[in-house]
Parts: C-alpha cells; sequence; structure tokens
C-alpha cells in the first residue's frame, strides 16, 4: 500500500501492515527498526529512493518507509542528527564534514553511494554572450566540448575591471557542486576564493565568489541578476535552457569522468543499533540503482515521470528527461548524446569507494575548510570511518544468494580504492592512496602546511 500526504510519500510493507505474514523476502532479515523516515531533496538524483518505493523494493525487505522532501541540506542534515530522519540522500561531502566537525559535528556514515555525474554548470545569456569569443568551434561551427574555464576567465577579468564582483551559485559549502566548480574554475587560472576559521564565506582572496543558493531556486536567482552562474544538479540546469536564461556550459562528466555524486547518509548510532536495518535498506537501494541502469536505460522513461510527480522532483517531465534519457542540452537546440550523464549503478556506481571519500577531503583541505596539513594516514582513516563497503557487500552478497544481482556485478576484492585516474578536465592525475602529493600538484590551493591566516596564505 503506498499513500501521498501533503507531498510526504509513505510505503506501507506487508509485513508492516500484517497482510503477507508469509512473504519470503521479508522474513530475510529480523528487523530492528521497521518504520523509517528517509528525507531527499528535490533533484533527478534522489531516484533510488523513489524507486525503491514505487517498485516495492522497501516492502519486499519488510520496511514501512516515509520518503520526506527536504526545504534545503543544512535542514536535511541536522534532521538526521536528531534522529527526526532515519537516513537520507546526501550530497557526499555531508558525511565526511560532519565526521570531521566542519560545521554540525556528527559521525554520519554511508553503506551506499546513490550515482555518478549528473551536475552542470550553467552561465547566464550575458555571460555566454562574452565566452562564446573564446571557445572553439568545429568545421561546422558547433561548438566544442568540454569548455574550459579558460573561455570565461577574460569575463571574469572584465567584470572585476568594471568594478562589479562575479557571483556564482552553489547548493552548499561541502556540496560536490561546490568543489566541481571550484575544480573548473581554478583549471582555469580562476581563484574561486578559501575558507578559513574565521571566514567562512569561502571567497578570500576570490576572482569569483561563490554562494549558497538552494537548487529549485538557481534558474530564478539566475534570471533576477543576484548571480550570473551556478552549479546545480539537474534538471535545474535543462531548466534554464527551457526557460531562456542560461547556458549550460559544462558537466561534471566533463569535469571528472565518472564523479560520485551523492549518497545515502546514517547516523553511525543508527547502523549500530540497527544492523540489519541498514542492511534491508542498503538491498532495496542497491535493486533500485539496478532497476535505473539496467537493459541499457530501457527504464528511464518510465523513472523521468516518476521523479516528475510533485511528491518527488516535481518538475516538467520534459525538463527531467533531457539529461535523463542519455542526452544533454547545452544551448537551445543543441542536444548531444551524452549516455553516462546519470549513472546509477553501472561502473561499480553504487560501492562507496575509500578513494571517492579521499577526493572530497582533499579538496576541502585545498581551500580551508580543513584549515592545517594532515597526514595521508589521516585521510585514509577518516574515509574509511565514514564509507562502509562491507556493509555493502553483505548486503550485495544476499541479494546474489536470492538470485536478484549477479555475482559479477560487485567489486568483491577490492581495497576500497580506484585505480589512480587523468579522467579531469586539466589531466592532473589523482591518486587516492597518495592525497597529500595530489593536493601539491594541483595549481590553485592550499599545498603542504599553508593556511588561511587573515586574508593571506602563509606557511609553506
Amino acid at each position: 500500500m503506498k499513500v501521498v500526504r501533503n507531498g510526504v510519500v509513505s510505503i506501507c510493507s506487508a509485513l508492516a501492515i500484517g497482510a503477507f505474514a508469509t512473504h519470503a523476502a521479508a522474513e530475510t532479515l529480523d528487523l530492528e527498526k521497521d518504520e523509517l523516515k528517509l528525507g531527499f531533496i528535490k533533484l533527478t538524483d534522489m531516484a533510488p529512493l523513489a524507486i525503491a518505493y514505487e517498485k516495492g523494493f522497501f516492502e519486499d525487505e519488510g520496511l514501512y518507509v516515509t520518503l520526506e522532501p527536504q526545504a534545503n541540506w543544512k535542514v536535511l542534515l541536522d534532521r538526521v542528527i536528531t534522529g527526526e530522519l532515519d537516513g537520507a540522500h546526501m550530497l557526499a561531502g555531508q558525511p565526511l564534514a560532519a565526521t570531521i566537525g566542519y560545521g554540525t559535528k556528527a559521525h554520519i556514515v554511508t553503506p551506499f553511494s546513490m550515482d555518478l555525474n549528473g551536475n552542470g554548470i550553467t552561465v547566464s545569456n550575458a555571460v555566454w554572450d562574452m565566452m562564446k569569443a573564446n571557445v572553439a568551434t568545429d568545421a561546422d561551427g558547433k561548438i566544442v566540448h568540454p569548455i574550459k574555464a579558460d573561455a570565461l576567465k577574460p569575463v571574469v577579468e572584465k567584470f572585476r575591471a568594471d568594478g562589479k564582483p562575479f557571483n556564482l551559485g552553489m547548493v552548499f559549502p561541502v556540496s560536490t557542486h561546490n568543489y566541481e566548480l571550484r575544480y573548473w574554475l581554478a583549471s582555469g587560472n580562476i581563484n574561486p576564493g578559501f575558507y578559513s576559521p574565521a571566514d567562512v564565506s569561502g571567497q578570500i582572496k576570490g576572482d569569483a565568489l561563490l554562494s549558497v543558493t538552494p537548487p529549485p531556486q538557481m534558474p530564478a536567482t539566475l534570471e533576477a541578476g543576484t548571480i550570473v552562474g551556478y552549479s546545480v544538479g539537474e534538471p535545474w540546469n535543462q531548466a534554464a535552457v527551457f526557460k531562456g536564461i542560461g547556458v549550460p556550459v559544462v558537466t561534471d562528466y566533463e569535469i571528472w569522468k565518472n564523479n560520485p555524486e551523492k549518497v545515502f547518509g546514517l547516523t553511525q548510532e543508527f547502523v549500530d543499533q540497527n544492523p540489519n536495518t541498514t542492511l534491508a535498506l542498503t538491498k532495496a537501494l542497491i535493486r533500485a540503482a539496478m532497476w535505473l541502469d539496467e537493459n541499457n536505460n530501457a527504464n528511464r522513461a518510465e523513472a523521468v515521470e516518476i521523479l516528475s510527480r510533485k511528491e518527488y522532483v516535481g518538475a516538467d517531465a520534459k525538463v527531467i528527461a533531457n539529461s535523463m534519457t542519455g542526452t544533454f542540452e547545452y544551448e537551445k537546440g543543441d542536444k548531444r548524446d551524452v549516455p553516462d550523464f546519470n549513472v546509477f549503478f553501472r561502473y561499480n556506481a553504487t560501492f562507496p569507494f575509500y578513494s571517492d571519500a579521499v577526493w572530497y577531503l582533499t579538496q576541502m583541505r585545498r581551500w580551508g575548510q580543513i584549515p592545517e596539513f594532515k597526514d595521508d594516514a589521516w585521510y585514509a582513516e577518516t574515509a574509511k570511518s565514514v564509507y562502509k563497503p562491507d556493509i555493502y557487500l553483505k548486503a550485495a552478497k544476499m541479494l546474489v544468494e536470492e538470485g536478484k544481482a549477479k555475482d559479477a556485478d560487485f567489486p568483491w576484492n577490492s581495497d576500497g580504492y580506484k585505480a589512480p585516474t587523468a579522467d579531469f578536465i586539466d589531466a592532473i592525475n589523482y591518486d587516492g592512496k597518495s592525497p597529500n602529493a595530489y593536493i601539491d600538484s594541483l595549481k590553485i590551493g592550499l599545498k603542504g602546511h599553508q593556511k588561511i591566516e587573515g586574508a593571506e596564505v602563509v606557511g609553506g
């Protein structure tokens, strides 16, 4: 049974309502807690939660689940910490930041990575008109992608010469969007600014000034002229195209190929008290991710219809479909095939790799959110305290034994680290086992024992 009240979706499991007491799947785990409230933000990458609900995967695990949209990322995190939410769709940086005490301090963990890719960077029409002169075209006059931030640098300099701030929006200080936007800007020699313990604006020494705007408000804020560009997840880049107010210039797939995006976050306390419930949740989410990618994305049209409902993302289905069905539209009418823009299961998308966690920590250190030098062992230990591949693999093993998943689909022998990769827009190699060497290889940002004092970078 499913119920929608005031935009909140509830699932009544067979076990919970006693309708099918002999349901085999529901008896596989002795659940410590079967009534759960899970939070999400209205973005297409919350899809595994919606699909686990709609396709009965939560129900199969004996779970009575309520899915509840949250006002913003801070509210969502705070409600998980207080126990008002049992778990939530989270920014990859949120469990890490909370665990190390940047912002609200709490030990948050993740047994499940929700997706790869899915973000973009959009600029206003006026900024795009200024950028175009610096962007390469092919023989047919078509824009060549990826567009590097080098094309934006003269625009930023023009704003500065005219005494205007170059204001950009991102969704949260520890969001993937913030770090991707910063990475792209810095790769084009544009300083996105530093954080310090005394100044958490993130704008110290910044050539561009980044600030927080909630995802659904991005297009309206751009249209109002408060910001001249933003980094956000879908469908809010494609919304700018449909509204004719902006142009997405680069996707996160082009900034870092197959980058991790959102995670499913829980408190360590919840996991300790409810190990079987955590396994059941992970099983249901793995099945949802498999469904989203199976048969070469054959289910995406149905997923788009589900996500367009007001209780989930609530955006026009055509806007969601623009990126969820293997394409991405840059300028109006310039729609291109990007089959991996949204990935939910293939390429081990759902596995919580330590190396993904370490990358986010390197960016926190790079921009001063981690104000002091940390040795390589600290990065590894922090990643292992937050990312829980052991829970993921235990859930995966159960699915394989139940005949609901294939053994070949999971990285059973992984040490938690992906192979080093240079699949970044600036082709700089990243090795998760050598975070300090990686930080030191980046052109702009804190290195070694450097820190921010006042408005200056000091030390070495």
